[in-house]
């Protein structure tokens, strides 16, 4: 039988949007804020200037905290197309703009210089940095990230991450994780050429992911019919209008992601062969 998704910490009943306050959300949100704030300081005191990295950073927090915290949260607990919406804020918005950020600087300067060396080497040392060089090849982020997306969105998988809240933790950090390596890899990793193909790969498959929620004739996951019904939705109208939200908004982000980095490939290699002459 369809039912409220249990897994989020607000009560069924409630019926007023509201602002979700989880210790587990807030903690590292707050942690991470604070920390980044005081490593800014650090470093302006030592002349180093970062405005649109700061402005990136900023903005990845604010929807990253939104997602998670805001009324768009508590809708999430009831309709699948604003939890659907909540996930690609995670994947493809806040995602990118954290790794665009930059944070990992003005996190380590924030902390005491003892505990900032032993992470610098611990980050160094030949068996994490050839892990690290592992995991954000292209091809291996990708795959890691376009995995985390087709599981979690198995119905079995789903549906347990709706009724247990850890799995449901689990599945926010592996999308947020995966999102955060697999746009490392395009912005710091990959050449501009193969890093639109990347996305290009990403696009077509979230896509095609979502057209198959959008177009499935009967129910694909449990759903809560009464929370539906208040918005004039059925529970498969509801599925329908999830899986357009993943095929047709996010699809959108990934293709102006990719059609920016071919303009981009494009005007250096027009900048490479006329210097070549």
């Amino acid at each position: 039988m369809p039912h409220a998704i249990h897994a989020h910490s607000a009560a069924p009943e409630a019926a007023v949007p509201h602002w979700t306050f989880d210790p587990w959300i807030v903690l590292p949100l707050v942690a991470f804020g604070l920390l980044y704030g005081v490593g800014r300081l650090v470093l302006a005191a030592k002349g180093h200037k970062r405005l649109w990295q700061d402005i990136a950073c900023d903005a990845g927090w604010l929807t990253l905290a939104g997602a998670l915290m805001s009324p768009l949260h508590w809708l999430g607990e009831r309709l699948l197309a604003f939890h659907m919406v909540e996930h690609e804020i995670l994947m493809a918005v806040a995602a990118p703009l954290l790794v665009i950020g930059r944070p990992v600087g003005p996190l380590l300067w924030a902390l005491p210089q003892a505990a900032r060396r032993a992470i610098g080497r611990a980050m160094r040392h030949r068996l994490s940095s050839r892990l690290w060089a592992l995991l954000s090849a292209g091809r291996n982020a990708t795959l890691l990230h376009g995995i985390a997306i087709w599981a979690w969105h198995t119905p079995a998988l789903f549906d347990a991450a709706v009724d247990n809240i850890l799995l449901h933790r689990l599945q926010h950090l592996s999308f947020f994780l995966s999102a955060v390596l697999f746009w490392w890899s395009v912005f710091r990793r990959s050449d501009t050429g193969s890093a639109a193909w990347h996305v290009f790969v990403t696009m077509l498959h979230t896509s095609i992911l979502g057209a198959l929620m959008a177009l499935a004739p009967h129910l694909l996951y449990r759903q809560d019919v009464g929370a539906a019904a208040a918005w004039g939705l059925t529970p498969l109208e509801d599925q329908q209008l999830a899986g357009i939200i993943m095929w047709v908004p996010a699809g959108t982000i990934y293709a102006g992601a990719a059609l920016a980095l071919i303009a981009l490939w494009i005007k250096r290699a027009g900048l490479a062969q006329g210097a070549s002459r």
